[in-house]
């Protein structure tokens, strides 16, 4: 017995899409019934029926065929369905994963070794940091989302990303959950510094990381599934509207006695975590989650578990 990765629904015999490669029920087998990405390379002859054969073998020695022509070819399978871009399609949990590991590259290899500007230059600040200073520099109200302040920072935050983020991405499509996750990170940027520049004004501070973006994540689930196990630090197990309050309660403390004890940007926080609530009351009334979260393997892959 097997799970629809559309609905939700349990099949005693279950169907593979060849395409996506995901587990679907009688009703949402054909590619057209779960939006699968493989349609939009139905009819692109370099797409489902590219047979992958280099056309540059066929056209050695002609002069019609250049280094353009050849980078084209590649691009085009590396862009299609089975192609390594591919796995993205449909995957914005693992793209938001990728975008944040990539910039920290930028953030403290490329930028400070590479390029020499120091991590406390106002050029670094100004590419990655959403500041109390220059709030209107747009660009920061999403490049802070994907830059973090160190490894640990980030590598917390993409546990909780590659935990929860497939969950809620299957529940609400890769479009309002890439709309969700942006919004809420951005939104939540904006309100840590509003609520720094009326708590302590004339305090200079900025704010990066996708903390405000997961929240919203697990707020949103939290009131589709609140009785789903988590397991606080790995090991003591809890619902998670208990771990949802509870986190809610010390970062309303601690952002009204401070902008927060070691920087933390409680206020993002609980913005975040408003969005996703708010949000996940009215996904709740029209769509359903799983009642366990599958890790590992990736999106219809080998080797998933459930918790």
């Amino acid at each position: 017995m097997a799970e629809c990765d559309e609905c939700g629904a349990y099949e005693n015999m279950p169907y593979q899409c060849h395409r996506c490669g995901n587990t679907f029920c009688s009703d949402h087998r054909l590619p057209e019934s779960h939006n699968c990405p493989g349609l939009a390379d139905w009819n692109d002859p370099s797409g489902v029926f590219d047979s992958g054969f280099d056309d540059s073998v066929r056209n050695r020695g002609r002069s019609d065929t250049g280094v353009f022509d050849r980078a084209k070819a590649y691009v085009g399978r590396q862009t299609s369905t089975g192609g390594v871009v591919s796995f993205f399609r449909g995957n914005a949990t693992y793209l938001f994963l990728a975008l944040m590991w990539v910039t920290f590259g930028f953030q403290f290899f490329i930028f400070s070794f590479f390029l020499g500007i120091p991590l406390t230059s106002s050029l670094w600040r100004s590419v990655f940091v959403l500041s109390t200073g220059h709030p209107l520099y747009v660009w920061t109200w999403i490049t802070s989302v994907f830059a973090h302040g160190g490894f640990t920072h980030i590598a917390f935050n993409s546990i909780a990303l590659y935990f929860f983020g497939p969950v809620v991405e299957r529940r609400l499509g890769t479009k309002r959950f890439t709309a969700l996750f942006l919004g809420a990170g951005a939104l939540a940027g904006l309100a840590q510094v509003g609520a720094t520049l009326l708590i302590s004004p004339g305090i200079q501070t900025g704010v990066v990381g996708a903390s405000g973006a997961i929240m919203a994540v697990m707020g949103l689930l939290t009131v589709l599934r609140p009785n789903l196990t988590v397991y606080l630090y790995f090991i003591i197990p809890m619902p998670l509207w208990l771990l949802t309050i509870g986190f809610a309660a010390f970062s309303a403390v601690a952002g009204l006695s401070s902008i927060g004890p070691g920087g933390i940007a409680n206020w993002a926080h609980l913005a975040g975590l408003g969005l996703g609530l708010a949000y996940g009351a009215v996904v709740k009334r029209t769509r359903s989650v799983p009642e366990s979260i599958r890790v590992g393997g990736g999106p219809g892959g080998p080797g998933r578990r459930r918790f």
